[in-house]
């Protein structure tokens, strides 16, 4: 079972490859020219951010896989979280090399980036079902009541799986706000998987070394951005995690960031469509319309990220 000292050691030595790897790929991607392009309408202070690495997500998948590995032993589970994040990685790397490397703005077309991310969904849900994770989840303030969901568990596993990998890649916008958001998130789950007596603690606390060693990088002002390559495979590291503790219900809870954010995106554009040209808000996602009423960019993320820590202990009493 996942025990403290093997979350801990988790957490070091995914910090460790993080901390060594993040100086060695961010002069390589400045040499291979992978900077981040920038959106001519979005807030003034993000041109200077023109050319600045992307797709620096590798840097942390690569602490997380291997140190997850290491601390696999045969558990399925683990390997299934694993598996899910690099798939997820992967279409995030197709989409960045698209856009980067061969200068094609809008990276995979939409309808591949879909059915991609339908196969690695589809392929998680087989292995709810044959590994016997059951269709029940649990519910939030109830004392551990389960919910079985019956037939409606697998239209729920796409639902909560894309909704969830697309959330965090929305929120990645601003310097160390996905990393940030998420390093929290993943924090709740290895608390909850280590008081479960879970074998998915140490996995969670691969995710959260890699990403306190990406965030020496990342935050405010970055030497580095994740990309897609990173942004979705947290994504699938916090649905699968989630479905592996049977608790897809508190991603609502713990990740209402991700939630506002596609909910902003989603009003912008019904908004936009409905009034012939106007908007709702001054710009989606929701962390540039802050910005643009005045926010500083590290204003946005401490109000982000302290809000994800209040929701993260309101679901701790609620597990």
């Amino acid at each position: 079972m996942g025990s403290l000292e093997q979350t801990v050691y988790a957490i070091l030595i995914s910090f460790i490859i993080g901390v060594i790897l993040c100086p060695i790929m961010i002069p390589l991607l400045h040499k291979l020219k992978f900077g981040q392009n920038v959106r001519d309408d979005g807030p003034e202070t993000h041109l200077q951010k023109q050319g600045t690495p992307t797709m620096g997500g590798i840097s942390f998948l690569i602490a997380f896989v291997v140190t997850g590995v290491f601390f696999m032993k045969g558990y399925t589970d683990n390997a299934a979280i694993l598996l899910v994040t690099l798939g997820y990685g992967v279409i995030g790397f197709l989409d960045d090399y698209i856009k980067v490397v061969k200068k094609r703005s809008l990276g995979l077309r939409a309808y591949q980036k879909l059915l991609l991310q339908l196969i690695v969904t589809g392929c998680f849900c087989w292995y709810l079902h044959a590994g016997g994770t059951g269709t029940a989840v649990y519910i939030p303030f109830t004392n551990g009541m389960l919910l079985d969901l019956g037939i409606l568990f697998i239209p729920f596993v796409f639902i909560a799986m894309l909704g969830t990998v697309n959330g965090v890649n929305l929120t990645d916008g601003l310097d160390g706000l996905s990393s940030g958001v998420t390093l929290l998130v993943a924090s709740f789950f290895a608390i909850v998987a280590w008081a479960a007596g879970s074998t998915v603690s140490p996995v969670c606390g691969a995710i959260i070394g890699g990403l306190l060693a990406f965030l020496i990088f990342n935050a405010y002002p970055a030497k580095v951005f994740m990309g897609d390559t990173g942004s979705l495979a947290l994504g699938g590291f916090v649905a699968s995690t989630a479905y592996m503790l049977q608790m897809p219900i508190f991603i609502i809870i713990v990740g209402m960031i991700y939630l506002v954010e596609v909910l902003s995106v989603m009003i912008q554009v019904t908004y936009f469509k409905k009034t012939g040209g106007k908007r709702f808000f001054k710009m989606a996602p929701i962390h540039h319309h802050f910005e643009l009423c005045g926010w500083s960019e590290t204003q946005v993320v401490a109000v982000f990220s302290i809000a994800t820590a209040v929701l993260c202990l309101i679901a701790l009493m609620g597990v």
